[in-house]
C-alpha cells in the first residue's frame, strides 16, 4: 500500500500513507477501509514492540470524524493495558494540515512469542 512505518522512543507505532488516488471512494476522497486499515496496522505493530509477542487484531472500533480531503495521513498508536493474553491500545489518524481525521481503539489477542 506504500505505508511507512516507524517507531518513537517508547516504542509507539507511526503509520505514513501518502495520498493515494488509487484508494479513492467515489466521492473521491480516501476511503474509510484504508483509514481503518492504517489505525489497525498502528495499534497491532504498537502492540507487537510493547509485548514483544506475536498478536492478532480481536476487535476494532473505528469512529471516522470528517474526511482526509486529499491529503497525506497518518496514524499513531499507544499502548492502553499489556496484558498477557489481552492488550488494548488507543489510535489517531490525523491529516497532513492537523486535523484529526479518525480515531480507533482496539484489543488484540496475545499468541506467543515472535520466534514461534
Amino acid at each position: 500500500m506504500g505505508m511507512c512505518l516507524t517507531y518513537d522512543d517508547e516504542g509507539n507505532a507511526t503509520v505514513l500513507l501518502p495520498r493515494h488516488s488509487g484508494y479513492d471512494h467515489g466521492m473521491g476522497d480516501t476511503h474509510g477501509g484504508i483509514l481503518a486499515v492504517m489505525l489497525d496496522t498502528a495499534g497491532w505493530f504498537t502492540v507487537a514492540a510493547h509485548c514483544r509477542k506475536m498478536v492478532l487484531t480481536a476487535d476494532l472500533h473505528v469512529r471516522m470524524l470528517e474526511g482526509a480531503k486529499h491529503q497525506d495521513l497518518t496514524a499513531t498508536a499507544r499502548v492502553v493495558r499489556g496484558g498477557s493474553r489481552l492488550a488494548t491500545a488507543d489510535m489517531r489518524l490525523t491529516s497532513a494540515d492537523g486535523r484529526l481525521v479518525a480515531t480507533a481503539t482496539a484489543s488484540f489477542s496475545v499468541l506467543g512469542d515472535l520466534s514461534s
